[in-house]
Formats: structure tokens, sequence, C-alpha cells
């Protein structure tokens, strides 16, 4: 069986007998970038490894970037194939608990066409209250796959499932990037003229309302968006909701829109990964991210800002 959404705790220590199975641990502190590596250090889900957001699921910071930029999908690839991700490997990414960290990995990889790749319900909050076991020695590093880019696949093949792991053969990664998941600013300012798009907003409410900021110089949110806070996602136990619950509520938000029409965003192009992750869950697939949010938006000056 392979998990594409999210994966809870008996199933992953279920595979955690098998091979072709990655574990990365994705905990970061917006407000202390080194805190994850520590936690990652001080006990980790045994044979995970660790992804650092800025290092490794960002590229570096440029004049006209959001805070968290998409890397290069080679510089990605090359990365990946480092934490062990081959075409048929169960990749399983955590973080502390809601999955907003481990919901850029999970993005990430489908990006690059990869669908095998679950989020754990809860993190390693649940992994823990369910008896689970921590390592703290870092996992061991085999060598890393080898990177093999294709073509971009089509819409036919993008979700495929893979074939089974052929073990006598070294493993590849073959990323194929798909330029349709990701739209820039100036597909933003574009598509907010079309009332069919829907350009969704995860950050929590006060901030999207401006009425606090504490990451970016400029509070407030852009005009024509709507706020989803990825918070709404989760139960009160830091797990997803129900498909069912998932699929009711964003029916709701999309108000007779096609999930296609959406576009996810956030701060820097993190937590909205979180809300395009539930809407998988629901069954509600073709969103789009916008990667440099509202940390890119603002780079601008001229560009509008609205608060509430």
């Amino acid at each position: 069986m392979e998990f594409t959404t999210l994966i809870d705790v008996d199933s992953l220590r279920k595979l955690q007998a098998a091979s072709g199975l990655a574990i990365i641990d994705c905990r970061f502190d917006l407000a202390n970038p080194d805190a994850g590596a520590g936690a990652y250090l001080a006990g980790h889900i045994p044979g995970a490894r660790y992804a650092d957001l800025n290092r490794d699921l960002s590229a570096p910071l440029s004049p006209t970037s959001g805070r968290h930029p998409l890397p290069s999908p080679d510089a990605l690839a090359k990365r990946l194939a480092e934490l062990g991700v081959g075409d048929d490997t169960q990749v399983v990414a955590y973080d502390e608990a809601n999955g907003s960290f481990a919901a850029r990995l999970w993005w990430l990889l489908r990006w690059l066409g990869h669908t095998r790749v679950a989020v754990l319900d809860g993190g390693i909050k649940a992994w823990i209250a369910a008896g689970g076991a921590l390592e703290a020695a870092p996992a061991a590093h085999s060598a890393p796959t080898a990177v093999q880019f294709s073509p971009p696949a089509d819409s036919s093949s993008r979700f495929n499932s893979s074939p089974t792991a052929d073990l006598s053969q070294p493993a590849q990664f073959s990323p194929r990037p798909d330029s349709r998941a990701v739209v820039t600013t100036a597909e933003v300012a574009a598509a907010l003229r079309n009332p069919a798009t829907l350009l969704v907003d995860a950050r929590a409410a006060e901030r999207y309302a401006g009425k606090v900021e504490p990451i970016d110089p400029v509070a407030g949110h852009i005009p024509g968006a709507v706020n989803h806070p990825f918070s709404t996602n989760l139960a009160a136990d830091g797990r997803f909701l129900s498909p069912a619950q998932l699929h009711a509520r964003w029916l709701e938000r999309l108000a007779g829109r096609d999930p296609r029409d959406v576009i996810a965003m956030c701060g820097s192009g993190v937590t909205a990964c979180h809300n395009l992750l539930s809407l998988e869950v629901a069954g509600l697939t073709g969103a789009k991210l916008y990667a440099g949010s509202w940390s890119e938006w603002i780079r601008d000056p001229t560009r509008p800002v609205a608060r509430d």
C-alpha cells in the first residue's frame, strides 16, 4: 500500500519493517531557526533524517523573493537523493505536531512528480503518545540515490502510482517538475482580475486582517484574497479533520468554484502547502501554490495592500 496524503502512526510502524522507506524530520521554528535541528538531535523517529526549511526546502533569499523561495528543482532533487529518496521510495514527512512544515516537503515532492509521500498525522507528538521509540543518533547515511531528470509529466501521468521497487537495481530519483503547480506574483495579480479565481490565505485571522504582524514588515493581505487559516484543517488534538469534514469545509469556501481555480498563499509559501494538502485529503485536486506569498508581494511598495 502506498500513502499519498496522510499516514497514521500504526501504518508507519508497519512500514518501518520494510525497505524503500524514507522518514524525514521537518521540525522548524521560524523564531529560532536552529531549534528544529536541535530537536532532531535530541530525539527523532528511528531512521529519520533531517531536512531544514531554510537550507534544504528553500532557496537563498533574493531582493525580490519572499522569505522562503522555492529551491531549484535540480538542487532539491540532489538533496532529496541525499536523504534517500528514489522513484519508488515511500516518503513520510513529520514535524512537531500540526504538519505545517512537513506539508512543505509533501508539496515539494509532488511538485517534482513524486506522489508516494505522506505527512505523519499528528507529527512526532502522536508518535510519542502512541509509545513510539525515539533515537538520538543521526541516521546513518547510505549512498545517495542517482538523479535522472525527466521531461515534465503530462496531467494524465502525473499522479499515477509508482511501480513496486526493484531492489536489485540502484535506486534512482527522476524528478519531473510541474510548472503548472506554481504561480508567480505577476500571475497572481492578473488572476485576481478573473472572478473565478480564489486566492486563499492560510495565515491566522489577525495577521490576514493586518491587526498584528510578527514576521513581515507590512501588515495586511492581498486585496481579493480570502482567509482560510491552516489551523482550521485540524482537530483539537492536532490531527487533520476527516476527509468528509475537510470536503464540507472546502466546498463552503469554494462557493461553487472549481478547486483548479484556487491559488494557495500564506506568509512565505509554507503553511499554504497545509491547505493544499487538506484539499487533496478532501479529494479536491488541482489547486496551485503562490510560492512567494505575502512576503514577496510586499517587496514592491506599489502593490496594493488591504486591511480589515
